[in-house]
């Protein structure tokens, strides 16, 4: 499973008190500490078991070792020096221009605010600089996960395909695709400071 639950749900934020996006920067590097930034956000969803999360922390550690040459872009919001949220993205080994999102997560604490749809928006538009035409999502058909599923609806994405039994029995793996348009690769900018 690659993603959890990006933005709705429960956060620790009352709608009273929306999230100044104002305050929000992005950054694309990435940096030691975000091993644990990483973990910090994947273990505040309570989806994940423990080799799951240890596996978004391995590519973190990938893209420290060997940089670009990993294949694992990241795009990383912050606020006041601390990690919002985050995705992991990149090229599909053997596609001419298809991309994978691997992971894409908001901490617990800053769901259901709109962070989750900001990162996915800026990672499209990160994918479309890299000439990408494809890109992949995919996610549990547990319960739990209806939300997210929801999420990528939402943002314009298509559900593929379904393979049966794919995390474990009764677990499938739903897969969904979106394509973007041959006239939108254009110069966008991968990181900016403002939303």
């Amino acid at each position: 499973m690659n993603s959890v639950n990006p933005d709705p749900g429960n956060s620790g934020l009352s709608n009273s008190d929306p999230l100044n996006f104002d305050t929000i920067t992005y950054r694309n590097t990435v940096e030691p500490a975000d091993r644990e930034k990483v973990r910090e956000i994947i273990e505040s969803s309570g989806f994940f078991f423990p080799e799951e999360v240890e596996t978004a922390v391995e590519l973190v550690e990938e893209r420290l070792t060997k940089g670009i040459r990993s294949g694992y872009y990241f795009l990383f919001a912050e606020q006041d020096k601390r990690v919002l949220g985050y995705t992991c993205f990149g090229p599909i080994a053997c596609t001419k221009a298809s991309y994978d999102l691997f992971w894409i997560a908001v901490h617990n604490d800053f769901r259901g605010l709109g962070l989750g749809k900001k990162l996915l928006t800026r990672s499209e538009q990160a994918i479309i600089t890299m000439e990408g035409e494809r890109i992949y999502i995919e996610t549990s058909s547990k319960k739990q996960y209806e939300p997210t599923r929801f999420f990528y609806l939402h943002c314009g994405y298509q559900e593929e395909a379904i393979i049966r039994d794919f995390y474990a029995p009764g677990d499938d793996e739903v897969i969904y695709v979106k394509k973007i348009p041959k006239n939108s690769h254009k110069e966008t900018p991968y990181i900016t400071s403002k939303p």
